[in-house]
C-alpha cells in the first residue's frame, strides 16, 4: 500500500506560501506559510501535520493491542505535542497525551502496559525512532 501527499510552494522562505494536498483529497490545497510555522498565521505546518499523524497511528495502535488482548477500545483520545527546536532546525521531541474510558476489567497499569507497547509498535514512532517520543497516560478508571 501507498499513500501519496504534494507539496507546492511560491516565494522566498519569508513571504512565500503553499499549499499541501493529499491523495485522499481531505486535505485540498491546504494553506502553509513560514507564518503558519513560526508565528500565528493561517494554515497548517509540517510539525502539526505530524502531531495529527502520530496522533491518528498511535490511537489506532492502542486499540488494536486492546481488541488483540480481548478489551473492547472505549473512548480513546491522544494529543500529540510536536517540539520543533528552531535552534537546531530539528524535532526535539513528542509527547503524546492519551485519555481513555474505563475499559471492564482491565485495570490502569494493564492499560498503561499495552498504551506503552503501542507507543514502540505503531508505524509513525518507529518511523521517528531517532525522536524522543514521551507517552502520558490517563486513564479514567
Amino acid at each position: 500500500m501507498k499513500r501519496t501527499a504534494s507539496a507546492h510552494w511560491k516565494g522566498d522562505i519569508k513571504n512565500g506560501k503553499g499549499e499541501i494536498s493529499t491523495q485522499s483529497t481531505t486535505l485540498k490545497e491546504t494553506q502553509y506559510s513560514c507564518k503558519s510555522r513560526f508565528e500565528d498565521g493561517v494554515g497548517t505546518n509540517p510539525e502539526e501535520l505530524l502531531g495529527a499523524s502520530h496522533a491518528g497511528c498511535f490511537t489506532m495502535a492502542v486499540s488494536a493491542a486492546l481488541t488483540k488482548a480481548g478489551y473492547p477500545a472505549g473512548d480513546l483520545t491522544t494529543n500529540a505535542t510536536v517540539d520543533y527546536d528552531m535552534k537546531e532546525s530539528k524535532i526535539a521531541g513528542i509527547t503524546l497525551n492519551l485519555n481513555a474510558s474505563l475499559i471492564e476489567g482491565l485495570s490502569a497499569d494493564q492499560f498503561k502496559l499495552i498504551a506503552t507497547e503501542a507507543k514502540e509498535t505503531c508505524p509513525i514512532s518507529k518511523a521517528l525512532a531517532s525522536v524522543s517520543i514521551l507517552l502520558n497516560v490517563n486513564y479514567n478508571s
